[in-house]
């Protein structure tokens, strides 16, 4: 029996994740030594490998087959655009993607007005912004504090992941459409879903019937 390999985004999620796995009776117990400067773990008794990545590379890790699974933000999918099953949503971490921006913005998005829109996602603000509204927007990206922008006057409004708001209300912004929900989902290469079929379902039943 050939191993099985999943590919978990670095930090709580895959922390999150392996607590998940221990519900359905998959342990990996090397991957808790927070000393350990290995790259992969190995479950010996279910034949799988699990690796930590940057989210970012997670749906590359699956597309080419370098993972059989992945677990990831939503968000990341979206940003990524890779080839790949999304077969379950695992009820994690979840926030929403909002266009933010001062109150003073909303008019300029009723209007359709050109704008300036800063984002770590630009493929979700283009996405949203030229398929959904129709509206022709200048997307600049950013890397951190996308709250900045709109306060220093780089953009008139932001695409960012809100969870509780409080960042935004103390930086006098708010949301002011909501694009889509997100939250932790396992996606599966399409081959190794032909050719692992059986072991691939069994995972997804297991974790369907813990998460309800």
């Amino acid at each position: 029996m050939r191993y099985l390999t999943i590919a978990l985004a670095k930090g709580r999620l895959a922390k999150n994740t392996m607590e998940l796995f221990e519900k359905i009776g998959i342990s990996c117990e090397e991957m808790k030594d927070k000393t350990t400067r290995k790259l992969i773990f190995v479950n010996e008794e279910y034949k799988l490998k699990f690796f930590l990545a940057k989210a970012g590379d997670v749906p590359t890790y699956v597309e080419y087959g370098a993972a059989d699974l992945g677990v990831v933000g939503k968000d990341t999918i979206l940003e990524e655009g890779r080839k790949l099953l999304e077969v379950v949503d695992l009820n994690m971490g979840k926030c929403k993607m909002c266009v933010c921006g001062p109150k003073s913005a909303e008019e300029l998005l009723k209007h359709h007005e050109m704008i300036r829109v800063a984002s770590k996602y630009p493929n979700i603000a283009k996405d949203y912004f030229y398929n959904k509204k129709h509206q022709t927007v200048e997307i600049i990206k950013l890397n951190g504090s996308v709250e900045l922008a709109p306060i220093v006057g780089l953009s008139e409004v932001i695409v960012d992941i809100v969870e509780t708001g409080a960042t935004l209300r103390e930086n006098g912004l708010t949301v002011l459409e909501e694009i889509c929900p997100l939250s932790a989902r396992m996606v599966v290469n399409h081959v190794s879903m032909q050719m692992e079929n059986e072991r691939i379902m069994k995972l997804i039943a297991d974790l369907k019937n813990v998460l309800s």
